[in-house]
C-alpha cells in the first residue's frame, strides 16, 4: 500500500536525521526542516500544547537555542510572556546561574533574576530531551525564582539517554511528540 500525497504527516516525518554529526556515530535529529515547513511547524506547536489544554500558564520558559523558536510561538499562542534561559554570559542584566554536567565537562545556564514572579505557572520547552541536564538546570532556575513548572514539552525524546526519567524523578510532567531510540 502506498502513501498518498494527501496522507497526514506526523511531526517525526518532518525531522531530518544527519548521520555522524557533530562527530562520528551520532545521529543528529535536525528540527530545522520541521521549522521550515509552515504546516509542520503549526502541527508541532499545536501538538506541544494539546496535552496541556486544561492547564493555565503565566509564562513559557525556553532553553537556548532551538527552544526559543518554539517557546516564542507557544507563548504567542497562549498569550503569555516568554522567558529565555540562556547559556552563561548571554543575558545583559542581573542573572541567576545554574551549573549542570555535560557528557564531558560542565556548562551553565542563566535567567534574568526578575524574569519570573513567585507563584507563576510555567511551561518549559525545548526541541530535544537527551540526558535532561539542560532541562533540569532550567527547571531549577525557574523554581529558584519561585515559579512552578507545570510541565515540560519537547519535540524529540531520546529515551535511551534517560532525560525523561530524570525529569519525572523530579515530579515533573514530561511530554514529547516523538522518540528516537539510540542517540
Amino acid at each position: 500500500m502506498t502513501q498518498s500525497k494527501t496522507a497526514r504527516k506526523s511531526v517525526r516525518d518532518y525531522i531530518r536525521t544527519i548521520p555522524d554529526f557533530p562527530e562520528p556515530g551520532i545521529m543528529f535529529r535536525d528540527v530545522t526542516t520541521l521549522f521550515a515547513d509552515p504546516r509542520g511547524f503549526r502541527i508541532c506547536i499545536d501538538q506541544l500544547l494539546d496535552p496541556f489544554a486544561d492547564q493555565r500558564f503565566d509564562k513559557v520558559a525556553a532553553l537556548e537555542a532551538r527552544g526559543f523558536i518554539m517557546g516564542g510561538a507557544i507563548a504567542h499562542q497562549l498569550n503569555v510572556g516568554f522567558v529565555p534561559i540562556r547559556k552563561k554570559g548571554k543575558l545583559p542584566g542581573d542573572t541567576l546561574s545554574e551549573d549542570y554536567k555535560l557528557e564531558y565537562g560542565e556548562a551553565t545556564m542563566e535567567v534574568h533574576n526578575d524574569a519570573l514572579e513567585a507563584g507563576e505557572k510555567v511551561l518549559l520547552v525545548d526541541d530535544l530531551l537527551a540526558t535532561g541536564g539542560t532541562a533540569e538546570a532550567g527547571v531549577k532556575l525557574c523554581e529558584r525564582l519561585g515559579a512552578e513548572i507545570v510541565g515540560c514539552a519537547f519535540i524529540i525524546d531520546l529515551p535511551d539517554l534517560g532525560g525523561r526519567k530524570r525529569l519525572e524523578g523530579l515530579g515533573l510532567r514530561v511530554e514529547a511528540l516523538c522518540a528516537f531510540e539510540g542517540d
